[in-house]
């Protein structure tokens, strides 16, 4: 536990940034799970597209918030495309 007033505020400050970032965190995984089962499911369904879509928003608004590095989701949006396009090519 710290002694000094400011690292106090510190402690506080990081627990509020800590939450706040485990909650996009969270969101970001959900979607990226959601569009990785519909990749699974049904490549060439229309809500496969969707599901994608919304996955790589919440990847963007991440990164936008500074919860992300800009290449880590880049390289997340890049694996789940590629997931895609070798699921299409395996159902034709």
């Amino acid at each position: 536990m710290p002694n000094l007033r400011s690292a106090k505020k510190r402690m506080r400050i990081e627990a509020k940034r800590r939450a706040r970032n485990k909650s996009v965190k969270s969101t970001v995984r959900t979607f990226v799970t959601k569009a990785r089962s519909a990749i699974a499911a049904d490549p060439a369904d229309p809500q496969t597209a969707e599901a994608i879509r919304e996955a790589i928003s919440n990847l963007d608004r991440a990164v936008s918030k500074g919860v992300l590095h800009r290449n880590n989701a880049s390289r997340r949006k890049s694996r789940l495309m590629h997931r895609l396009h070798t699921a299409e090519q395996g159902a034709e």
